[in-house]
C-alpha cells in the first residue's frame, strides 16, 4: 500500500500537466464540491526589478463557498501555494485532496474556502508567465513579486479579506514566511511544509545554479529565443530529479538497474514535454534572493512548520529549522522521522502528516 501511494504522489507531482492531474486523479471525496476556476486581471504590475507589465494574469482554482462575519471579514479562507514550477490544481491528488478536503476531513470543502492560486510564473500554470511571448525578456520576479500578485489575487480578484490559514509547500513555504512577516494580521495561522527560512545559499544555491546553468550555457538556448526545447533542459530535469529522490524508499521501488533506468527515461521524457526552459529557469532563479530569517520575530500567526526527514534540499542533520523556528512567537517545529518521511515531495502525503496539522488546528480554533 505504501508503495503504490508513494507512486501516485510523486507521478502526479513531477509527470501530470495541471488538466490532465485532474481528469485523471481527481479524488472522490471531491465529487460533491466540484472545483472553480477563474482568472483575474491586475494592471500595470510593477516588478522587483524595475520592469513592468500592463496586464498580469493571476489564474485560480477555488473549492468552496467564502463565509463573512458581521464585519464583513471572510472567516473560512484557506489559501494553499504550490511549489516551484507548478500549478494550484496539483493539490487535487488523492494523497492530499482526498485526505484533507472530503466531508469531515481537517480541511472539508463544504466548511473551508479553499483557494489554489496558479503563482505567477509558474511553468505548468496559467497565470502569465514567460512561455506566453515574452521568453527571456520577461520580467525577473522574486517570491516578493509572486506574494505581492497573490495578495491582489485574493484582495481585487477574490475579495478575500482574511485568511483563517495560510499552507504553503515548497516555495509556497518559503512564500509564507515572506507573506507573514509583510502583513502579519493577514492571517490566524501557516502551516509550512518542506522548507527553511534562511538564505537558499550552500548545497540548495549550488543545485540551484546548475539547473540554470545546464540550460543557459546550452548553445541551443539561443538567449531564450529557441524554437524546440534546449537540450539542455534535459540535464536540469535529471538534476531535479535527484534532488527530489527519497533514497530509502527508491531503493525499494527500484531494486535493479532496469527499474532505475526505466523510472529516469520515463519522467525526463514526460517533462521534456510539459516543461519550458524559460519558464524554468525564471522559477529557479526567483529565490536568488530569499531570506526571511531576519524578520521571523514579525510573524504574529500561528504557525507550524513540518520538514521530512529526508529532503535534499533542506538536509535535516543541519539543525537549521530547530533554531529558526525559536525566532517565531508562536511556532512550531516537527521533524518527521523514518517511516513518515518520503523526501523533500512529502507535503504530497497528508497522510504521513495530518496527524500534527490536526493537533495545530485544534489549538488555532479553540
Amino acid at each position: 500500500m505504501r508503495s503504490r501511494i508513494w507512486k501516485a504522489a510523486v507521478w502526479v507531482a513531477a509527470l501530470c500537466s495541471a488538466a490532465a492531474c485532474v481528469s485523471a486523479q481527481q479524488s472522490a471525496p471531491l465529487a460533491a464540491v466540484q472545483p472553480t476556476e477563474g482568472d483575474f486581471i491586475t494592471h500595470d504590475f510593477k516588478f522587483s526589478d524595475g520592469l513592468s507589465l500592463p496586464e498580469v494574469r493571476l489564474h485560480y482554482t477555488t473549492l468552496g463557498t467564502p463565509r463573512r462575519d458581521a464585519s464583513g471579514r471572510v472567516t473560512n479562507a484557506v489559501l494553499i501555494l504550490h511549489g516551484t514550477n507548478r500549478a494550484g490544481r496539483v493539490w487535487l491528488v488523492p494523497s492530499f485532496a482526498g485526505v484533507l478536503f472530503g466531508p469531515g476531513q481537517l480541511l472539508d470543502a463544504s466548511k473551508y474556502y479553499l483557494i489554489l492560486p496558479d503563482q505567477l510564473g509558474a511553468g505548468m500554470g496559467k497565470s502569465t508567465k514567460p512561455s506566453d511571448g515574452l521568453r527571456a525578456k520577461f520580467p525577473h520576479y522574486d517570491y516578493s513579486d509572486m506574494v505581492r500578485a497573490s495578495q491582489l489575487l485574493l484582495a481585487q480578484g477574490l475579495q478575500v479579506n482574511h485568511l483563517h490559514l495560510l499552507i504553503g509547500a515548497s516555495m509556497g513555504c518559503m512564500e509564507g514566511y515572506l507573506w507573514g512577516e509583510s502583513n502579519p494580521d493577514d492571517m490566524d495561522a501557516m502551516l509550512l511544509l518542506s522548507c527553511l527560512p534562511v538564505e537558499v545559499a550552500s548545497r540548495n544555491r549550488m543545485v540551484r545554479k546548475i539547473m540554470v546553468d545546464d540550460i543557459r550555457l546550452d548553445l541551443s538556448w539561443n538567449n531564450g529565443n529557441y524554437t524546440e526545447q534546449p537540450y539542455g533542459l534535459r540535464a536540469a530535469l535529471g538534476h531535479l530529479l535527484v534532488v527530489g529522490s527519497a533514497p530509502t524508499r527508491w531503493q525499494k521501488e527500484y531494486p535493479t538497474a532496469a527499474l532505475a533506468d526505466k523510472f529516469v527515461n520515463d519522467y525526463i521524457d514526460q517533462n521534456m514535454k510539459t516543461t519550458d526552459a524559460n519558464d524554468f529557469m525564471y522559477q529557479y532563479d526567483a529565490s536568488r534572493n530569499f531570506d526571511a530569517s531576519k524578520d521571523l520575530g514579525k510573524i504574529r500567526a500561528k504557525l507550524l512548520l513540518i520538514n521530512p526527514q529526508e529532503d535534499f534540499w533542506n538536509p535535516a542533520e543541519l539543525g537549521i529549522a530547530e533554531e529558526e523556528i525559536k525566532k517565531v512567537k508562536n511556532g512550531k517545529f516537527v521533524l518527521l522521522s523514518f517511516p513518515e518521511s518520503y523526501g523533500h515531495y512529502t507535503f504530497f502525503q497528508a497522510a504521513a502528516w495530518q496527524k500534527y496539522f490536526a493537533e495545530f488546528l485544534r489549538d488555532v480554533e479553540k
